[in-house]
């Protein structure tokens, strides 16, 4: 099996890779880590890194021929591909797009030391601001090169909100989605949103279980504008979800 995941910048996919990787034996394609070396190499920074390559497009060319090439080769092997765009070049793939609140990312990637010099923020209020001038850059950028919409939901079989839950219980989601696209041969089925309650503005002090499941069983109707996400139909289900300790109610646009 192979999983395309990609999302907003510091929604915690290299964790969610490393746990899927340790626990079920996935080997991981990252290109994030490919971009960062770049810019490590260059001495720039890599919102500079994103920029140069808007100028120059010969480093997507490079990476997203080494995505297509890996994905074909190995058909048969459960590779999961942490990149924005394997989604799109990956033949066959559970396409995941990870979800999550601008101020919860810039609070993550401000407090990761780990990211470096090439990737330094003076305060969480500068992580947001470049955060989202980095994917305001991205997309625009794919775009361009390939008349693709990068945060088009429809895009993906399933949009995970990762704002609220600990890494390894987002990792147990989707891979449960996953095997659920297997058995029903999903692959081509796409918009299938799962956000948190708290996300929409519901918190609740009940401890969110996988025990009744981690779904609401009533889904909502939402509108999206950037990160945030609007109600428009069935807000007293995601009350009474965040009552009952969901993780998550399945929304559609």
């Amino acid at each position: 099996m192979h999983i395309t995941l990609t999302g907003n910048l510091g929604s915690g996919k290299s964790t969610v890779c490393k746990l899927l990787e340790g626990k079920y034996g996935f080997d991981i394609f990252s290109t994030g880590k490919v971009i960062r070396s770049i810019a490590d190499d260059l001495g720039i920074s890599v919102l500079e890194m994103n920029e140069l390559m808007t100028k120059d497009h010969q480093y997507d060319h490079m990476i997203d021929d080494k995505t297509a090439s890996i994905s074909r080769e190995n058909p048969d092997k459960a590779i999961l591909f942490d990149s924005r765009l394997a989604w799109h070049f990956v033949e066959k793939s559970f396409k995941v797009f990870l979800s999550v609140d601008l101020g919860e990312a810039a609070r993550r990637v401000y407090n990761d030391a780990s990211r470096g010099e090439v990737e330094a923020y003076k305060d969480i209020e500068d992580a947001k601001t470049q955060l989202a001038a980095r994917a305001a850059n991205e997309d625009k950028r794919y775009e361009e090169l390939y008349g693709i919409h990068y945060f088009d939901f429809k895009n993906y079989n399933l949009v995970l909100d990762s704002s609220f839950l600990p890494p390894e219980r987002i990792a147990e989601a989707l891979m449960n989605e996953a095997r659920g696209c297997e058995t029903w041969d999903g692959y081509e089925k796409t918009g299938r949103i799962l956000v948190s309650p708290k996300r929409l503005g519901y918190a609740s002090e009940t401890e969110v279980t996988f025990e009744h499941g981690y779904v609401y069983p009533v889904p909502i109707k939402v509108s999206i504008d950037g990160d945030r996400f609007t109600i428009l139909e069935g807000e007293e289900y995601v009350k009474r979800a965040g009552e009952e300790g969901y993780a998550y109610v399945a929304a559609s646009l």
